[in-house]
């Protein structure tokens, strides 16, 4: 995580020296490997930037986290999955789970790999229900169609931020 943010912190100020500037934002790019996503900003490459993984045949990565990273262009992958809580427009470390309705195996993706807001899954299409778990609180989506060839957003959102602590009442 500390390489991350040293990252972030580097892609972050070179973002704003290209905004000032009026250039065009990062590009982020599957790597040779296909085990990381380079940030290619002003033709310098952000090596092993974002994790790549890969589980029961469907790749996914997390992203969002900074600036930089929310004006990238990322590779088409057909659902992105935004989180947020407590009218925040964040959340990551979000555990979820993808059923495919006509049966199989379940995608699980752990919390440890949820490390931005927005989640890209590369699914085969078809139609999928979701799950996703902060702090123990559950949020599903049911019917999500994923169709060829196009990206669908879908909004997981709770109301309550877990991360924060509840205030005490007052005596």
């Amino acid at each position: 995580m500390r390489v991350r943010s040293f990252w972030v912190c580097v892609v972050t100020i070179l973002g704003a020296v290209a905004s000032a500037s009026g250039q065009d934002g990062p590009v982020a790019s599957i790597n040779q490997a296909g085990d990381f996503l380079d940030l290619i900003h002003h033709d310098q490459v952000m090596k092993d930037y974002l994790p790549l993984h890969r589980t029961v045949g469907a790749r996914y990565f997390s992203a969002g986290v900074g600036l930089e990273e929310r004006a990238a262009s990322y590779p088409p992958f057909p659902l992105k999955i935004i989180f947020t809580a407590g009218g925040k427009p964040f959340l990551s470390g979000v555990t979820v789970t993808i059923q495919p309705v006509k049966g199989g195996p379940p995608l699980v993706i752990p919390r440890e790999a949820v490390e931005g807001p927005w989640l890209f899954v590369d699914l085969s299409p078809g139609v999928y229900d979701l799950t996703a778990t902060d702090g123990g609180d559950a949020q599903r989506l049911k019917g999500i169609v994923v169709e060829a060839g196009k990206q669908k957003v879908v909004y997981m959102r709770w109301t309550r931020d877990h991360g924060v602590a509840a205030p005490l009442p007052a005596e």
